[in-house]
């Protein structure tokens, strides 16, 4: 059987899966990986490969590293000179334009996080855990301009747990995004695509996240939005409050029992308790700045000595 030409663009650790399946898949030839360019990181700010960067350079596959792919002609010559049948974009972090779109055979086909059209955007593993959701999914639909809109040829639904954070989540779907292209690889060899449109009655956004987003208002909410706020920007950006006028990160909270008003903070047991809009939460794990996570007991242990009253944003 002859293979496919494919070219894979995508950038972070989600995306590696996903372009391991189709270098090692038997019909499958990888023309081109297409990243983002060497950026400065940690303390010495030495220039790091992202890692799709690293796995297309360890498996010395055609890479092109570019800022912006509709901006690089001599890239965009030497793509169309490959006689590609499909583009996978996962996780690129560019907006393909016209050009390319209109480049391979059967279209350029994107992995989407979310059953769409629900959560259309950057974050909708974060969205789902965020709304309290019970499932979330993978996507894979054809890219037209407009950002996730494109007609869809497969999903896979999965289950959240009710504990389940980010990060777990985010570890699961990127397994599964790679599950799913191969479902797209026998689809297209065996003639089976089809496409459906999106129900535009369905939309919803899943827009980018920022550090401020992790912040516990605990007077304005109860115990389920605050907890699903604590599992969905669990590992990025993270939850926090202020403990006096401290940053607390907080990475576990447990239902309360007992009365208080929103925002007032007790100390009951040893434990660190807030009121909220319904009820009280204790904030089980926590790392105050500069210090090691802990329990909110082992944490007013440390600061006993100290003295003084002890506030939740005051």
């Amino acid at each position: 059987m002859k293979k496919l030409n494919v070219v894979f663009c995508g950038t972070p650790d989600f995306s590696v899966p996903t372009l391991e399946l189709l270098h090692q898949h038997p019909h499958i030839n990888v023309v081109g990986v297409v990243t983002m360019p060497d950026r400065p990181a940690g303390r010495g700010q030495e220039l790091k490969s992202p890692p799709v960067a690293v796995y297309a350079k360890e498996h010395k596959l055609p890479l092109y590293q570019v800022e912006n792919i509709n901006r690089e002609e001599s890239v965009l010559a030497e793509l169309e000179k490959k006689n590609v049948d499909f583009f996978i974009v996962l996780a690129f972090a560019q907006f393909l334009g016209s050009r390319v779109l209109n480049m391979p055979k059967l279209g350029c086909f994107n992995i989407h996080t979310s059953i769409l059209p629900k959560y259309r955007g950057a974050a909708p593993i974060q969205y789902a855990l965020l709304n309290g959701d019970t499932s979330t999914g993978v996507s894979i639909q054809r890219m037209v301009k407009e950002m996730d809109a494109g007609d869809l040829c497969h999903f896979h639904e999965l289950a959240i747990a009710p504990t389940e954070t980010g990060g777990q989540l985010y570890t699961r779907l990127k397994f599964q995004a790679a599950l799913s292209t191969n479902t797209l690889i026998e689809t297209i060899l065996s003639e089976k695509l089809h496409f459906t449109k999106q129900d535009p009655a369905g939309v919803s956004f899943a827009p980018t996240l920022k550090k401020e987003d992790g912040f516990l208002n605990f007077k304005e909410s109860d115990f389920s939005k605050l907890n699903n706020q604590v599992r969905a920007l669990d590992p990025w950006p993270g939850t926090y409050c202020f403990l006096n006028n401290q940053r607390l990160k907080v990475f576990r909270l447990e239902k309360l029992n007992r009365s208080l008003k929103p925002g007032e903070t007790s100390l009951l047991h040893g434990q660190i308790a807030v009121g909220t809009k319904e009820g009280a939460v204790r904030l089980a794990e926590v790392q105050l700045e500069g210090k090691k996570l802990c329990s909110d007991i082992e944490l007013l242990n440390g600061l006993k000595n100290k003295g003084g009253e002890i506030l939740i944003n005051p």
